[in-house]
C-alpha cells in the first residue's frame, strides 16, 4: 500500500525494499472502433510525498544511482498489480534502453514474470515501450534484446517520437510494433496545418516500416477527431482516461461519442509557402558572355553564329556589368553608317548598363515581385542570373511570367492567394471525405450578385476587398470545428456544413455581407441604391448594390458517389439562387457528373 509513511522511509532504495510504488493505469484506445485496446502501466510514490510523482522519483533514483533498479521495481509492481483480476487488453510497460538490455542480459522473460510475483500474465500480451531519454550506444545488444522479446510474442514500441532525443534510424532497424507519437504533434492539432502535414508523413513512414501509431496527449475532442481522420491507429490521453489504479473497460464519454460520430474534422490548411522550390536557377539559359572592350562588330559575328541567343552579357572579372539585347543591337547595326562608325566601338556604348539581375537562388516569391517593378525592359531584354555576384547566364522575361504564372495556378490550387482559403483541391478532398463518412451534410454555393458592375466601377482593388469581405463573413459565421470554408475561385465559395443549424448560419451571412458590403460604395451609390455601369453586352443601364447569394444542397448518405457530383448539385442550386435574386435556396439534390 502506497500511502504517505514518512517514518518508513527516506530514500528511493527504501521505496523500492518496502515495496511502498502503485502501478496506476492509463487506457490506449482504438481510435478506429471506440474501445481500449491497452493500459500503460504508470508508477506512483506514496501519496502527499514529494515522490509521489514519477518524473520527481527518477530523478531522485538518479542521484542514489538506482535508477536501474527503480526501473525493475515498477516493471515488477506494474505486472504485480495487473495480474490481480482478470485483465482484458494489451499492457504497456515502460523500459529504457540500457535496462531492457541490461535485465535480458541477467534474466529470462520468465523470471521477470515470476519475480514479480504476478500469475496469468501471458508475454504475448505485454508490450515494452521503449523510452528515449538517452542515447542508445549499442544498437545491437538493443536488436538482440528485441528479437529475444519478439520470439516469446512481446511486443515493441519507441515512446515519445519526435521529442527531440528520438532516432528515425532505431525506427527503421528496430521495426517496433508501435510507434508513440510525442505530444507536441496533438496539442492544438485543430490551428496547425504543418503539425498535420508532420504527421501525415510519419503515417508513411510507419506503412513503409510495418508500424502502428498511437497518438500521445490528447486533451481535446477536436484533436481526437483530427487524429481519427487522420487514420491513427491508437490515442491516449485524458480525454479518452486519466491514470487509475484499476484499469477500465470503456473510454470516457466524450471519447467515446467523438470516435461513434460520423462528423468529421475540418482539417487545418498548411499556409504554403507559394516557391515549392522553385529558384531562378530552373530559369538559367548557359549562354556565352563578353567583355567590356568587346567591339560591336564582334558582338554581331556571335549573335549572327548563334540564332537561339536572346541576348549577351557584358562581363568584368565575372561580374556582369551590361546586356545587349540581340533584337535592339540587330536594329541599331542596320541602320545606315552605324557599322562604319561604331563597328569598332566597345560594346557597352548602346548596351542597357543596369540590366535586371538575379541571384541563381531567389524564389519564386522574390522572383513575383519582379514582375511589378516600374522598369518592365526584362520583358524584352530579359535578365542575367549570377551566383554570388558572379556571371552564370541568362534567363528570358517569358521564362519569368510563365514560371510565376503557373506557379500561381498551382498555389491558388491548394489555397486561394486573395483570401488564403482552401482552394479547388482541399475542396475536393473535404466533399469525398465527408462522402465516405456515411454521414449527411450540406454543400453550400456561395456568389455575388451584381459584383460585375461594381469591380468595373471601382477596380479590382476594391473588388478584392468585396472578395475578401465574403470571406471573412463565412468564416465569422462558420463553426470552424465542423464547417469547411473554400474559395473557388473570384466570386465564387464553396462551405460544407456539417452544423445542424446551417439554414440559419446561411441567413446570417447573407444578411451580415449584404450590410457590411453597403459600406464598400460611395455615397452616391447609396443614395441611388445601386450604380450606372455598363452590362455584359456593353450597354449602359443601373446596377443594384452587390449583394450576396446561397445555394445549398442537402446530402444524404449514398446519394452522390463523388466530389464532382455534389459539385454540381451545389452549383445548380446557386444559379436558381442567383437568377432568382434570392438570399438563399435550397434545392433538391439531382446527380450529376460535372465540377466545380
Amino acid at each position: 500500500m502506497s500511502t504517505y509513511a514518512p517514518l518508513t522511509w527516506r530514500t528511493v532504495h527504501d521505496l523500492i525494499e518496502h515495496r511502498l510504488l502503485q502501478a496506476h493505469f492509463q487506457p490506449i484506445a482504438d481510435l478506429r472502433d471506440g474501445s481500449v485496446y491497452a493500459h500503460e502501466a504508470l508508477i506512483r510514490g506514496p501519496a502527499g510525498s514529494a515522490y509521489a510523482m514519477p518524473d520527481a522519483l527518477f530523478a531522485a533514483a538518479h542521484k542514489e544511482n538506482c535508477g536501474f533498479e527503480l526501473e525493475v521495481e515498477c516493471v515488477k509492481r506494474a505486472l504485480a498489480a495487473w495480474s490481480m483480476g482478470e485483465r482484458s487488453g494489451r499492457l504497456f510497460l515502460n523500459f529504457s534502453a540500457s535496462a531492457l538490455v541490461r535485465t535480458l542480459n541477467e534474466n529470462s522473460i520468465e523470471a521477470v514474470i515470476s519475480a514479480s510475483g504476478s500469475q496469468g500474465v501471458a508475454p504475448s500480451s505485454v508490450v515494452i515501450e521503449l523510452t528515449e531519454h538517452e542515447h542508445v550506444r549499442d544498437p545491437e545488444d538493443l536488436l538482440a534484446a528485441c528479437a529475444t522479446l519478439r520470439r516469446h510474442g512481446v511486443g515493441i514500441a519507441l515512446d515519445d517520437f519526435g521529442d527531440g532525443r528520438s532516432s528515425l534510424r532505431l525506427w527503421s532497424e528496430l521495426k517496433p510494433d508501435l510507434v508513440k507519437i510525442d505530444k507536441y504533434f496533438l496539442k492544438d492539432l485543430a490551428r496547425h496545418g504543418d503539425k498535420l502535414q508532420t504527421l501525415r508523413a510519419l503515417l508513411q513512414i510507419a506503412e513503409n516500416f510495418g508500424s502502428r501509431l498511437v497518438a500521445e496527449g490528447l486533451e481535446g475532442a477536436e484533436d481526437l477527431r483530427l487524429a481519427r481522420d487522420l487514420g491513427i491507429s491508437y490515442g491516449q490521453g485524458w480525454v479518452l482516461g486519466r491514470p487509475a489504479a484499476q484499469p477500465v473497460s470503456a473510454l470516457l464519454p466524450e471519447a467515446a461519442a467523438v470516435l461513434s460520430s460520423r462528423d468529421i474534422a475540418v482539417f487545418p490548411e498548411l499556409k504554403r509557402a507559394s516557391n515549392s522550390g522553385y529558384t531562378a536557377s530552373r530559369l538559367l539559359i548557359a549562354a556565352p558572355a563578353v567583355r567590356p572592350d568587346t567591339p560591336h562588330q564582334a558582338v554581331y559575328e556571335m549573335l549572327r553564329e548563334r540564332d537561339a541567343l536572346h541576348a549577351l552579357a557584358v562581363v568584368d572579372n565575372d561580374r556582369p556589368v551590361a546586356l545587349i539585347n540581340r533584337s535592339h543591337f540587330i536594329a541599331s547595326y542596320a541602320r545606315p553608317y552605324f557599322k562604319e562608325l561604331y563597328g569598332n566601338k566597345p560594346c557597352t556604348l548602346f548596351a542597357n548598363l543596369a540590366p535586371l539581375t538575379i541571384e541563381l537562388h531567389t524564389g519564386i516569391e522574390e522572383l513575383t515581385s519582379v514582375l511589378t517593378s516600374g522598369d518592365q525592359r526584362y520583358l524584352t531584354e530579359g535578365f542575367i542570373v549570377t551566383e554570388g555576384g558572379r556571371y552564370r547566364g541568362l534567363g528570358t522575361g517569358q521564362q519569368l511570367v510563365r514560371a510565376v504564372t503557373e506557379a500561381r495556378i498551382e498555389a491558388a490550387r491548394h489555397a486561394n492567394p486573395l483570401t488564403f482559403l482552401p482552394g479547388n483541391i482541399p475542396i475536393s478532398d473535404h466533399i469525398e471525405r465527408l462522402l465516405a463518412s456515411g454521414r449527411d451534410f450540406v454543400a453550400g454555393y456561395a456568389d455575388l450578385n451584381h459584383f460585375k458592375p461594381y469591380n468595373d466601377q471601382y477596380g479590382y482593388w476594391r473588388g478584392d476587398e468585396m472578395i475578401r469581405l465574403v470571406a471573412r463573413v463565412l468564416v465569422s459565421q462558420c463553426d470552424a470545428r465542423r464547417d469547411f470554408v473554400g474559395h473557388v475561385g473570384g466570386d465564387d465559395f464553396v462551405i460544407l456544413f456539417q452544423s445542424d443549424d446551417w439554414l440559419e448560419r446561411c441567413e446570417r451571412i447573407v444578411a451580415t455581407f449584404n450590410e457590411k458590403a453597403l459600406e464598400l460604395f460611395d455615397p452616391e451609390a447609396l443614395v441611388a441604391g445601386g450604380i450606372q455601369a455598363e452590362d455584359r453586352h456593353g450597354d449602359m443601364r443601373f446596377h443594384p448594390c452587390t449583394t450576396l447569394c446561397i445555394g445549398a444542397v442537402q446530402v444524404q448518405p449514398g446519394r452522390f458517389g463523388h466530389a464532382e457530383d455534389v459539385a454540381s448539385a451545389a452549383a445548380a442550386a446557386k444559379r436558381e439562387a442567383k437568377h432568382g435574386n434570392r438570399g438563399v435556396v435550397v434545392l433538391e439534390a439531382q446527380p450529376r457528373n460535372t465540377g466545380f
